[in-house]
């Protein structure tokens, strides 16, 4: 056999968390392969994002300080928008470096650097195709060329990790387990960035924004669609972009980059983008199923980390930091088994022990029910009570000669006329069962 194609360790995917678990074996003195099949790291990532930092520095230690970040994302605004305005809520903290703004790119060509220079065997645009077994456990890959073969493979090869499906670790995700997101890298100069969002000339400070609300333009009458708009600043792009589960979009039929179109002739959102050039667009499928769609983890000579795992809190628009925490908890664990010789499904089970320990299985656990609870009072969020909000502040905000409290008065009537009893209760129900969970977690 051709030592080239023998290592103790295979990685599919180079991703955040295909190149944390790759790193991960070879600072532990072992040979460790990292297949990816694009071309190189990062090209089929969308544009970028806010990525934390915590995670970031854990896994790449001193390295973290030669980040090619963007800006620092210190300004936090989550708004509900309405057919003429919004509804919205910014924590600003000048001191705060938890999240960068950084583009996928130049993110993971950067980690692929550090991995090569740590000793990871790195090769690029080839495509796996199988599992190779032995006995019921996997001993390699085989690619579109050749096998390699190795004690453990760590499977970081995405949403639809067709090769986990190939040994029935995981199922098929269904429709409403999976978010289709959309982005646009819009350019515009550096200095009118900085004047529309008040930004240092340094980099220091960035945007971070979140919109809830679907009750404008074409999508005003439509019921039913739980959706998210995001913003972030860069140098000199704004990256704007939209969220919805397959579901959601199948069942109202509705395309994507359409609502993309409605979202930007927002009437809060339009001046900050205006005359701004696109300059990149980007689809991208992220798991949400999370704890209770997630995989069995672990099989003999295999671990899934990452996406592939279904690793994804997007309450908090969190997927880069469980990515390279699970990939470095999936290196460790193989590690140990190659140390004690035994890569049965029992000695791998010391990845999901890890994960318990870890935040990971913790947060997903406590969230495992607030995504299902929030879709099914989408309506509730995403057009009621923005309209609710926004017919508070009319009253709040103008001087019209009625006396203020027959306004409130009024205003208080309206819940129970314009919508059922039950349903508000309902929703009351809903939300205070999500918190319940989140803050007893696990």
């Amino acid at each position: 056999m051709n030592s080239v194609n023998k290592a103790d360790v295979i990685v599919v995917g180079a991703g955040p968390a295909g190149i944390s678990a790759a790193l991960a074996v070879a600072r532990g003195g072992k040979k460790v392969l990292l297949i990816e099949r694009a071309q190189y790291a990062g090209s089929k990532n969308m544009y970028g994002g806010a990525v934390y930092t915590t995670a970031l520095k854990e896994v790449f230690k001193d390295d973290f300080k030669t980040i090619p970040y963007e800006r620092i994302i210190n300004s936090h605004t989550w708004a509900f928008l309405t057919d003429t305005g919004s509804f919205e809520m910014t924590y600003k903290n000048d001191d705060s470096t938890a999240s960068y703004a950084i583009k996928r790119f130049n993110l993971e060509k950067w980690m692929i650097e550090r991995a090569k220079e740590a000793g990871v065997y790195y090769i690029p645009n080839t495509l796996v195709t199988n599992l190779l077994l032995k006995d019921g456990c996997v001993i390699g890959v085989k690619t579109e060329l050749e096998e390699y073969f190795a004690s453990v493979t760590i499977l970081a090869d995405g949403v639809n990790s067709l090769l986990s499906r190939q040994i029935n670790l995981r199922s098929n995700y269904e429709p409403k387990d999976i978010i289709l997101s959309v982005k646009e890298a819009i350019k515009l100069d550096k200095k009118v960035i900085e004047e529309r969002f008040n930004l240092k000339e340094d980099c220091t400070n960035g945007v971070n924004k979140q919109y809830f609300g679907t009750g404008f333009g074409k999508m005003k009458d439509i019921k039913n669609l739980f959706m998210m708009t995001f913003l972030h600043t860069f140098k000199d792009t704004v990256m704007l972009g939209v969220g919805a589960n397959l579901a959601d979009l199948t069942k109202n039929k509705l395309n994507l980059n359409e609502i993309l179109d409605e979202v930007k002739k927002h009437p809060d959102i339009y001046p900050l983008i205006k005359d701004g050039e696109t300059i990149e667009y980007s689809a991208h499928l992220i798991p949400e199923g999370g704890y209770n769609k997630m995989p069995k983890l672990v099989s003999s000579g295999v671990i899934i980390v990452g996406d592939a795992a279904g690793f994804v809190n997007s309450v908090h628009l969190e997927g880069t930091n469980f990515a390279l925490i699970s990939g470095k908890l999936a290196g460790e664990s193989a590690l140990n088994a190659l140390e004690n010789d035994d890569f049965s499904e029992r000695s791998l089970l010391i990845y999901r022990k890890k994960l318990e320990k870890s935040f990971i299985l913790k947060d997903l656990y406590s969230y495992r029910n607030v995504i299902n609870k929030l879709y099914s009072r989408s309506n509730s969020l995403s057009v009621y009570y923005p309209k609710k909000i926004r017919e508070l502040f009319e009253i709040v905000t103008s001087a019209n000669c009625i006396p203020k409290g027959e306004q409130i008065r009024s205003y208080v009537k309206s819940f129970f006329k314009d919508r059922k009893i039950t349903e508000l209760f309902k929703d009351f129900f809903a939300f205070l069962k999500c918190g319940l969970d989140v803050f007893f977690g696990k």
